[in-house]
């Protein structure tokens, strides 16, 4: 298989969530990332939303790049068919392979993991250590209190406005295909 032109980092849910939708939005953005011809980095589960989306981009064709550390490897059950499957010692180790192998981040719906990996690279962001654009896949408003919350930093005097020029929020993977595709060209 011979390597893509970018790598999507896929930040989400180790659980499937309340609504169907969720899952039904990450299989579309495993279908939309392999008729790309991107590259999937994800967090190597086979559980809950990562499942989803992984299962869908391998089985459309896209190659795949998982990252999971030894601690969670029973829990988020390590899909080991992935393209690249690494192990690391730390959830730092981690988040550090899956960042430094894309090009862009895409953030489904997900719990205190998702968010953790999301400040992260918006705080780094933030600080210009990186300039990869980041999308928050907002499936039925889910990610609309964070939205709030970050505007309310903002208007409190601990962000500057542009803060939120470094995240493109958008209702589903339909949406999200022609900004993503314009970001990695």
């Amino acid at each position: 298989m011979s390597h893509p032109a970018s790598s999507v980092c896929v930040y989400c849910g180790s659980r499937s969530g309340a609504r169907a939708s969720y899952a039904e939005e990450a299989q579309a953005v495993g279908r939309l990332i392999a008729r790309e011809g991107w590259r999937l980095v994800y967090g190597a589960g086979d559980v809950g939303l990562m499942g989803e989306v992984a299962r869908t981009a391998q089985a459309e064709g896209a190659e795949t790049f998982g990252v999971i550390p030894t601690h969670l490897f029973r829990r988020e059950v390590g899909k080991r068919d992935l393209s690249t499957f690494v192990v690391t010692e730390t959830m730092h180790e981690r988040k550090k392979v899956m960042f430094m192998n894309s090009d862009a981040i895409v953030v489904l719906p997900g719990g205190a993991g998702s968010l953790d990996e999301f400040f992260e690279v918006l705080t780094w962001r933030q600080l210009d250590l990186h300039h990869h654009p980041i999308f928050l896949l907002d499936v039925e408003g889910y990610w609309q209190p964070l939205l709030t919350l970050l505007d309310h930093v903002i208007t409190e005097g601990f962000a500057a406005p542009s803060l939120r020029d470094y995240i493109t929020a958008v209702p589903d993977a339909a949406a999200l295909a022609a900004p993503l595709r314009a970001a990695l060209s």
